[in-house]
Protein backbone atom coordinates (compact mmCIF):
# COMPACT_ATOMS: atom_id res chain seq x y z
CA UNK A 1 0.00 0.00 0.00
CA UNK A 2 1.35 3.43 -0.92
CA UNK A 3 0.36 6.38 1.22
CA UNK A 4 -0.07 9.78 -0.37
CA UNK A 5 1.97 12.54 1.28
CA UNK A 6 0.39 16.01 1.39
CA UNK A 7 1.63 19.22 2.97
CA UNK A 8 -0.33 21.83 4.87
CA UNK A 9 0.51 25.32 3.50
CA UNK A 10 2.32 26.20 6.75
CA UNK A 11 4.39 23.00 6.59
CA UNK A 12 5.24 23.73 2.98
CA UNK A 13 6.63 27.14 3.99
CA UNK A 14 8.62 25.53 6.81
CA UNK A 15 10.09 23.02 4.35
CA UNK A 16 11.25 25.83 2.06
CA UNK A 17 12.99 27.56 4.99
CA UNK A 18 15.07 24.49 5.84
CA UNK A 19 18.60 23.96 4.62
CA UNK A 20 18.41 22.27 1.18
CA UNK A 21 20.24 19.15 2.38
CA UNK A 22 17.94 18.78 5.39
CA UNK A 23 14.86 19.35 3.23
CA UNK A 24 16.07 16.67 0.83
CA UNK A 25 16.60 14.24 3.72
CA UNK A 26 13.10 14.92 5.08
CA UNK A 27 11.48 14.45 1.65
CA UNK A 28 13.39 11.21 1.05
CA UNK A 29 12.23 9.89 4.43
CA UNK A 30 8.62 10.77 3.64
CA UNK A 31 8.64 9.32 0.12
CA UNK A 32 10.87 6.27 0.49
CA UNK A 33 10.25 5.09 4.04
CA UNK A 34 6.92 6.45 5.24
CA UNK A 35 4.82 6.35 2.06
CA UNK A 36 5.72 2.73 1.37
CA UNK A 37 4.74 1.39 4.82
CA UNK A 38 1.60 -0.68 5.20
CA UNK A 39 1.04 1.06 8.55
CA UNK A 40 2.86 4.40 8.96
CA UNK A 41 2.29 4.25 12.71
CA UNK A 42 5.15 1.71 12.99
CA UNK A 43 7.77 4.38 12.29
CA UNK A 44 6.27 7.19 14.34
CA UNK A 45 5.13 7.95 17.82
CA UNK A 46 1.71 9.26 18.86
CA UNK A 47 1.70 12.68 20.45
CA UNK A 48 -0.11 13.27 23.72
CA UNK A 49 -2.14 16.09 25.13
CA UNK A 50 -5.26 18.00 24.23
CA UNK A 51 -3.64 20.11 21.48
CA UNK A 52 -1.51 17.50 19.73
CA UNK A 53 -3.23 14.24 20.68
CA UNK A 54 -4.46 13.46 17.16
CA UNK A 55 -1.04 13.77 15.52
CA UNK A 56 2.02 11.58 15.01
CA UNK A 57 5.68 12.59 15.08
CA UNK A 58 8.49 11.22 12.97
CA UNK A 59 12.22 11.69 13.65
CA UNK A 60 14.58 12.67 10.87
CA UNK A 61 17.90 13.32 12.67
CA UNK A 62 17.39 16.54 14.71
CA UNK A 63 14.19 17.43 12.89
CA UNK A 64 10.61 16.40 13.54
CA UNK A 65 7.71 15.91 11.17
CA UNK A 66 4.28 16.33 12.76
CA UNK A 67 1.59 14.64 10.69
CA UNK A 68 -2.02 13.55 10.69
CA UNK A 69 -2.73 10.05 9.40
CA UNK A 70 -5.98 9.85 7.47
CA UNK A 71 -6.86 6.18 7.03
CA UNK A 72 -10.00 6.70 4.92
CA UNK A 73 -8.16 8.56 2.16
CA UNK A 74 -4.82 6.72 2.62
CA UNK A 75 -3.12 10.07 3.13
CA UNK A 76 -0.52 11.47 5.49
CA UNK A 77 -0.96 15.22 5.98
CA UNK A 78 2.23 16.92 7.15
CA UNK A 79 1.20 19.72 9.48
CA UNK A 80 4.54 20.99 10.85
CA UNK A 81 8.27 20.55 10.20
CA UNK A 82 11.16 21.85 12.20
CA UNK A 83 14.02 21.43 14.59
CA UNK A 84 13.19 19.34 17.65
CA UNK A 85 13.99 22.27 19.96
CA UNK A 86 11.38 24.55 18.41
CA UNK A 87 8.69 22.35 16.90
CA UNK A 88 6.51 21.82 19.99
CA UNK A 89 6.29 25.49 21.03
Amino acid sequence: MVWQIEFDPAASKELKRLDPQVAKRVLEFLKKRLATQTDPRKLGQALKGSRLGDFWKYRVSDFRVIASIQDKTVCILVVRLGNRKEIYK
